[in-house]
C-alpha cells in the first residue's frame, strides 16, 4: 500500500506535466506569446474612435414628418382605389352576367320581354336607304319615297360568316349593341351560319365547320352581351326544320345547343327558329326544340323569310307554345301581306306584299311586341346577292295595330 506524498505520486508518473503554482483545476493558461492588453489603453482607444451624432435640426424633423404623412396618404389613396375597383368589378359581376340570375330578385334576360317599353332599332346604312339615295340621284322621286318608307321600318340584321367572319362580326355587333343601348332601342340580329346551312333548299347554302361555328357564335354572343339586353338573337332560320331532309339531326341539335349556351351565358335574349306553319308538325318541332333545351332561352321564332299568313302562324305558334309549356315566340311578318303561293314556291314568287309594320301592342293585359324579320323589299336565295337580311321578330300573343306597308 502506497502512503507516500503527492510528490511521490508525481514522481511515479513522470509523463504528467506539473501544474504551475496558483492554477486551479480546469484552468486554461494563455500561451506566453499572447499578451494581455492594457485596460487603460483600450479605454483610451474607445474614447478616441467614438463618433458623436449631431442632433437633427427642427426643420429637418418637420420635413421628415411631412414626408411620412405623404407616404401614408399615398398608401391610403392606393388602397382606396383598389377597394373601389374591386367593389365595382364585384358589383358588375353580381348585377350583370350569369351570376345575376342567381341573386334574389336578379333579372334573367330570358325571362324578360326584350321589346317591352322600347322602340325597335332602325339600323343605319341599310340597302333600302342606299337604294333610296340612288333613286333620288337618278331623278326618280316616287321610287325614292317608297324606298325611304322601307328604310324607316325597323329591320333585323342578318349575320353570316361570309359577310362577317370571325374577327369582324364581333366589332360589327358591338357597334350595333352600343347604338341600341344608347338609344334604349331593341335591336335584333339573325344568326345564320350553321354547318350545311340551307341543306334542304341549297339556295343559301354555306355555313361553317362545327368548331369554327361555335367560335363564330361565341364572338357574336360576347359582343351582343355588351348591349345589356338591347340586342336579341333569332337563331338559325330553318336550322331545325330542315334536319329531316338533310339527315343531320344529331349534329344540328348539338350545334344549336352549344350556340344557345353561348348566348345564354352572355345574357342575350334568344329565340330559336321553329320553321313555319306549312312545314313541320307541332309535335315534330316541339321534340326538336326540347332536344336543344329551348327552355333555357326566351322562346322560338316562326315564318322567318317565309310567306305564311299571320293567322296560320298564330295558330301554329300557339299550339307549339302550349306543347312547350307556354314558351314565348316571335313571328316574321316581313313579306306575308299576300296569301302564301299555292305552288309552294318560296324563292321570290311573284305577287308578294309586305306584311304589317312592326309595333309593340297591348294584348291580354301584357305588353308584347310583334314584327317581321325579313328585310322588306329584299329578295331571297340565289335571286339575292347573299342570304336574306331583315326587319325582325316579335313575341306573341299579339294583334297588328297598323295597315300594310305596301308592295315590295
Amino acid at each position: 500500500m502506497n502512503t507516500g506524498s503527492g510528490d511521490d505520486e508525481a514522481a511515479a508518473r513522470p509523463d504528467r506535466p506539473r501544474r504551475p503554482a496558483g492554477d486551479l483545476p480546469g484552468h486554461v493558461r494563455r500561451p506566453e506569446h499572447v499578451r494581455r492588453a492594457d485596460p487603460a489603453a483600450v479605454a483610451a482607444a474607445n474614447r478616441t474612435g467614438r463618433q458623436v451624432r449631431a442632433e437633427p435640426s427642427a426643420s429637418a424633423v418637420a420635413e421628415a414628418r411631412r414626408q411620412q404623412r405623404r407616404r401614408r396618404r399615398r398608401t391610403w389613396l392606393v388602397g382606396a382605389v383598389v377597394v373601389l375597383v374591386a367593389a365595382l368589378v364585384i358589383g358588375i359581376t353580381l348585377t350583370r352576367g350569369p351570376l345575376a340570375r342567381n341573386l334574389p330578385g336578379g333579372a334573367d334576360p330570358q325571362e324578360t320581354n326584350p321589346f317591352a317599353g322600347r322602340d325597335l332599332h332602325v339600323a343605319a346604312g341599310t340597302q333600302a336607304a342606299t337604294a333610296a339615295d340612288a333613286a333620288r340621284s337618278a331623278g326618280e322621286p316616287r321610287e325614292a319615297e317608297v324606298l325611304d318608307r322601307l328604310a324607316d321600318v325597323p329591320t333585323a340584321t342578318w349575320l353570316t360568316p361570309e359577310a362577317l367572319p370571325r374577327g369582324q362580326v364581333g366589332t360589327f355587333v358591338r357597334d350595333l349593341a352600343e347604338d341600341a343601348l344608347a338609344a334604349d332601342d331593341a335591336a335584333v340580329v339573325v344568326v345564320y351560319g350553321i354547318t350545311d346551312r340551307d341543306c334542304s333548299g341549297e339556295l343559301s347554302a354555306g355555313g361553317l365547320p362545327p368548331t369554327d361555328y361555335a367560335a363564330w357564335v361565341g364572338e357574336i354572343a360576347s359582343a351582343a352581351g355588351t348591349g345589356d339586353g338591347h340586342v336579341t338573337a333569332v337563331l338559325e332560320p330553318d336550322g331545325l326544320a330542315s334536319t329531316f331532309d338533310c339527315g343531320n339531326t344529331d349534329q344540328r341539335v348539338s350545334q344549336l345547343a352549344g350556340a344557345i349556351g353561348s348566348l345564354v351565358d352572355a345574357d342575350v335574349p334568344t329565340y330559336v327558329d321553329a320553321g313555319h306553319s306549312n312545314w313541320r308538325s307541332v309535335d315534330e318541332m316541339a321534340d326538336l326544340l326540347r332536344r336543344v333545351d329551348v327552355s333555357r332561352v326566351r322562346g322560338f321564332s316562326t315564318n322567318v323569310a317565309a310567306y305564311q299568313s299571320d293567322a296560320d302562324e298564330r295558330t301554329y305558334a300557339e299550339a307549339l307554345s302550349a306543347a312547350l309549356g307556354g314558351a314565348h315566340y316571335v313571328i316574321d311578318s316581313g313579306r306575308n301581306g299576300a296569301p302564301s303561293p299555292v305552288s309552294g314556291d318560296w324563292c321570290n314568287p311573284s305577287g308578294r306584299l309586305l306584311g304589317q309594320q312592326p309595333a309593340a301592342v297591348t294584348d291580354g293585359g301584357c305588353r308584347t311586341p310583334g314584327c317581321g324579320s325579313s328585310r322588306r323589299g329584299r329578295a331571297t336565295g340565289r335571286a339575292a346577292e347573299d342570304p336574306p337580311r331583315a326587319p325582325s321578330g316579335r313575341s306573341g300573343p299579339w294583334r297588328w295595330p297598323s295597315p300594310p306597308a305596301g308592295e315590295a
